[in-house]
């Protein structure tokens, strides 16, 4: 039996998540066919310059997400301030303002559930350094839905509460370094598999 085509990754963190996020995709080509989505703690009182900063140091195509927008292959998305990020069955990005969730609005816990009921076998789940529990309960549904669970190896995250919080809830199916995670990712790409 095949494996099944992990082509879709999410990604979450917090304190810390900025270097974390750079180690991780420095080594992803600018061709690569991966979509990766990712939630990065933010305050919500000013507009995020991730997809800016991130533009600048990867070779990736990278962008904010926007509501309505349909999910492209080759492209990091971030989630903006002030607003939950979620994927719809129509492979769509949506924008909310519900209740934050573990003090965060947007939380990496709603982007991870409701990619998990999307894309169940397809997707990869990866919970970085952070300084709360959010993304715990979403990675484990991740798994749990037939995804890919990774957890960053608590002793090397710079804040290690979020990983040890996910490790408490589940057996993810990989805990690894940044750069083990990051050499899994280039494997992934379906790029290669042609």
């Amino acid at each position: 039996m095949r494996s099944p085509v992990r082509d879709i990754v999410v990604i979450g963190a917090s304190a810390g998540g900025v270097e974390a996020l750079l180690g991780l995709f420095d080594g992803l080509s600018a061709d690569s066919r991966l979509t990766l989505v990712s939630v990065l703690h933010l305050p919500e009182n000013r507009p995020s310059l991730l997809a800016d900063l991130f533009a600048r140091r990867l070779k990736l195509r990278v962008k904010e997400a926007e509501d309505k927008e349909d999910l492209c292959p080759g492209t990091l998305y971030f989630a903006g301030a002030g607003y939950h990020l979620s994927i719809e069955r129509d492979h769509s990005f949506s924008l909310s303002r519900e209740a934050p969730r573990h003090f965060s609005r947007p939380s990496i816990d709603f982007l991870f559930e409701s990619a998990a009921d999307v894309y169940r076998e397809r997707l990869v789940g990866i919970l970085l350094t952070g300084a709360n529990e959010d993304g715990a309960a979403g990675l484990a549904k991740i798994q749990r839905l037939g995804g890919l669970s990774i957890v960053q190896n608590p002793a090397e995250a710079q804040i290690p509460t979020m990983p040890e919080a996910a490790l408490a809830l589940h057996t993810p199916d990989h805990i690894l370094s940044l750069r083990e995670i990051g050499a899994l990712l280039c494997r992934m790409d379906p790029r290669h598999a042609e």
